[in-house]
């Protein structure tokens, strides 16, 4: 009788699952010695799955062990995840309720579950396995990751960001981080049931992407910045021809005429590195109708200011930044990373005159994500860029269970591109302008 199930004495819940581990790995390596990869190869998705699976299934059959069912199925499950998918991570990924997964080293992986970090009960066996699982994700993305090279950013099939760093940077052992987009974009029906903004904001957002504004969706890391951007992006007409341009693709726009673009890192020889500026550069050339950069954090944020000002207008982007105006600052600090001496006065006039909107959104105690302003760029008085905010979020305070409480206040001031929309058929209410508190959460 196998230790796992035989009552022996003393025998903990430990020594259980180590053996549950020892007996995995055997039948995972008894499976891959069995496996005949000239008659994988002509069976594909599900076919080979169940196929596959009659064969752990024998092979769990012809070890000595008394599982019981659920036990069973549980380790066959495991075997084919290992197999086919990501390990230990497929238990997570099939949960839509995770946000975020956060591995710090083969012991230590936490998720963001309602807005709230909590240690999982999913495990490595070792750093060689939590590598074979980050070669697994980077491989298919034609990326890698070694001593040489020891950062990467990566996506899953499903447009989930990862970004993963190894030794000898990570002392612990490798650290990974996937920031989850799940099949089913959010709509902006779930950003209205969240209360992540209000109904009046989400008519302006929409009048000004089909009136073809310059918008930039400022916010902090986890705020939700992709997210909205790409529940923006459904506003887009679909006879629109799109260029996307990103590190990691994840944007998931629903348009038919779109062409996506993707850095590459340099090879092991240091050569060959693609950035985000050839890129904007490239797509000029492509008679693009609007132009969008997953985010802007280098040089090419002068190029998406210059594609802007030229024409393709209604484009989009992100920035990392808290407020309004400092998002304002930092483009700046990017313009000024492209290597040319610009004047503050230039580069500020080429903001004013590129940038329409500014949309704040940032992460508030507790896990809500709000859209915090909706900011209306003027144009210039003498060196400042003068901003006027159209809609904001005040927080009065946090409730019992540590979330944030607040209101959504319209400021009562009408953006002075409303004739843009008109001219776009887009005809907003006057109420929806009007200076009230228009939510309370």
């Amino acid at each position: 009788m196998s230790k796992l199930t035989a009552p022996l004495p003393g025998m903990g819940q430990r020594d259980r699952e180590a053996e549950f581990e020892k007996l995995k790995q055997r039948i995972h390596s008894k499976l891959v010695d069995k496996l005949d990869l000239s008659h994988v190869g002509d069976l594909e998705g599900d076919v080979l799955r169940r196929e596959i699976r009659l064969v752990v299934e024998h092979l769990c059959d012809t070890e000595d062990t008394f599982l019981n069912r659920q036990e069973r199925d549980k380790l066959i499950d495991e075997v084919l995840d290992e197999t086919f998918g990501l390990g230990p991570l497929e238990l997570l990924l099939k949960d839509p309720a995770i946000s975020e997964i956060m591995i710090n080293g083969p012991k230590k992986v936490y998720v963001e579950n309602g807005g709230k970090l909590e240690l999982s009960c999913v495990q490595f066996r070792d750093d060689k396995h939590l590598m074979q699982i980050i070669d697994r994700i980077v491989s298919k993305v034609g990326r890698r990751v070694d001593e040489v090279c020891p950062m990467v950013d990566a996506r899953l099939p499903d447009g989930s960001r990862v970004n993963a760093i190894i030794p000898p940077l990570a002392l612990d052992g490798p650290s990974v981080t996937i920031r989850r987009f799940g099949s089913n974009p959010l709509k902006l029906e779930d950003l209205l049931k969240f209360k992540s903004m209000t109904p009046e904001m989400v008519m302006l957002l929409e009048g000004a992407m089909k009136a073809k504004l310059n918008i930039i969706i400022s916010g902090g890391t986890g705020s939700g910045k992709t997210t909205l951007l790409n529940t923006l992006s459904s506003f887009i007409s679909n006879t629109d021809r799109i260029v996307t341009i990103e590190d990691a693709a994840e944007l998931q726009l629903q348009q038919d005429h779109i062409v996506r673009l993707e850095t590459r890192p340099p090879n092991i020889e240091g050569k060959g590195k693609i950035s985000a500026t050839d890129l904007v550069r490239n797509c000029l050339r492509m008679r693009p109708d609007r132009v969008i950069i997953g985010e802007c954090r280098g040089p090419e944020t002068l190029d998406m200011l210059q594609a802007m000002n030229t024409g393709h207008e209604g484009s989009l982007t992100t920035c990392h930044a808290n407020t309004p105006r400092d998002a304002i600052a930092r483009l700046e600090t990017m313009i000024m990373m492209s290597g040319f001496e610009m004047p503050v006065r230039a580069m500020r006039t080429q903001i004013a005159s590129a940038v329409d909107l500014i949309v704040q959104v940032n992460r508030l105690s507790g896990g809500p994500r709000k859209v915090t302003a909706i900011t209306e760029i003027l144009g210039m008085e003498q060196d400042t860029i003068v901003m006027q905010d159209v809609f904001k979020y005040e927080q009065d305070g946090i409730d019992e269970n540590g979330r944030a409480r607040g209101r959504f206040i319209s400021t009562g001031i009408r953006p002075t591109f409303m004739p843009r929309l008109e001219a776009h058929g887009v005809r907003l209410p006057a109420s929806a302008f009007r200076e009230r508190v228009m939510l309370q959460d």
